[in-house]
């Protein structure tokens, strides 16, 4: 299948194994190699513009639809625990082996961000370079994440609130496209943020309902979104947030210990996420911090709000490498 850009590249798809799962892939372009993660609720989609953009720019771009998603699905017989940050970092190297390569850029967009810098962190080696997006490296604390979350942010806390088995699940797959529609506009730059989950309430009653959608998101990107979710659903996105304390455990050997590989870190100035993990001093964690942006007016879809300026980005780290 193909699709073709304004640039005048293709983006296609095909499925590959890497290791023990079929993943979905949409790639464009020749060159060297440069992995896109996306985070939730998103898909390869959510690289759309960045994929033609790198293509044209000498790069093999390749955005798979990680672990649990969309046109990867969940793994054959999966639980909750088959969604550990061990996992879904093993899935970028196997997915590099399925594609040939030694080694590759890896960069992350929300929980593709924690993907990407503990995909450096594990394997050096084969990470020629690190892009995180909204989510900002910090190394292992000395506290299991949920209790931390729980005292700080309470139980209506979104990632609190999701650990919660079925219950978001069921929320988000009664009407996707609301369920799409709300979140992006809510913490995009043109929205009013998430309150807090009202009591006896769920995750969707804290997010607005646009008027109208902003100028970066149509409604042909939502139907999209709905039609890559209809089959594999919500539920193994929602268990990567149920393995935060077991990531925390199996993560012990690298407690305090920061990303070396070559850095770069992206986020809009009006993401919430900002709030509770902060970039300041991303030096120490982060030795190898080329440059530290932060894009004015921009929410949380740095990619999809500012493809512009995060494609810019991307390829003048890559041309520094």
């Amino acid at each position: 299948m193909k699709e073709t850009a304004a640039v005048g590249h293709s983006i296609t798809h095909r499925y590959v194994q890497a290791g023990a799962l079929r993943m979905h892939i949409a790639e464009a372009g020749q060159g060297p190699l440069v992995l896109l993660l996306h985070g939730f609720p998103e898909s390869w989609y959510s690289w759309r513009h960045q994929l033609t953009a790198l293509a044209a720019a000498g790069y093999h771009a390749v955005a798979p639809d990680q672990r649990g998603y969309c046109g990867t699905g969940q793994p054959a017989g999966a639980d909750v625990g088959a969604y550990t940050i061990l996992h879904l970092s093993g899935d970028v190297i196997a997915l590099m082996d399925a594609l040939g390569e030694d080694r590759a850029v890896v960069a992350g967009h929300d929980w593709g961000a924690p993907v990407a810098w503990h995909t450096a962190l594990f394997r050096p080696d084969r990470v020629r370079g690190v892009v995180g997006l909204s989510v900002a490296y910090r190394p292992r604390g000395s506290a299991p994440p949920i209790a931390t979350l729980r005292s700080l942010l309470g139980e209506t806390f979104y990632m609190v609130y999701f650990q919660q088995p079925g219950a978001s699940d069921a929320e988000l797959s009664r009407d996707p496209a609301t369920s799409f529609r709300k979140i992006f506009y809510s913490i995009s730059g043109d929205g009013p943020g998430m309150r807090p989950i009202p009591a006896g309430g769920g995750f969707l009653d804290s997010a607005a309902d646009p008027a109208e959608l902003p100028d970066w998101l149509s409604q042909r990107d939502i139907d999209a979104y709905v039609a890559q979710y209809a089959a594999a659903g919500f539920t193994g996105p929602l268990n990567w947030y149920r393995n935060l304390d077991r990531n925390w455990e199996l993560t012990g050997p690298w407690q305090h210990a920061p990303v070396s590989v070559p850095a770069l870190f992206l986020a809009g100035a009006r993401d919430p996420v900002l709030s509770f993990i902060s970039p300041d001093d991303l030096g120490t964690a982060l030795p190898g911090l080329t440059r530290s942006v932060i894009l004015p007016g921009c929410g949380h879809w740095t990619q999809q709000e500012r493809p512009a300026q995060v494609s810019a980005e991307l390829i003048s780290f890559l041309r520094g490498l």
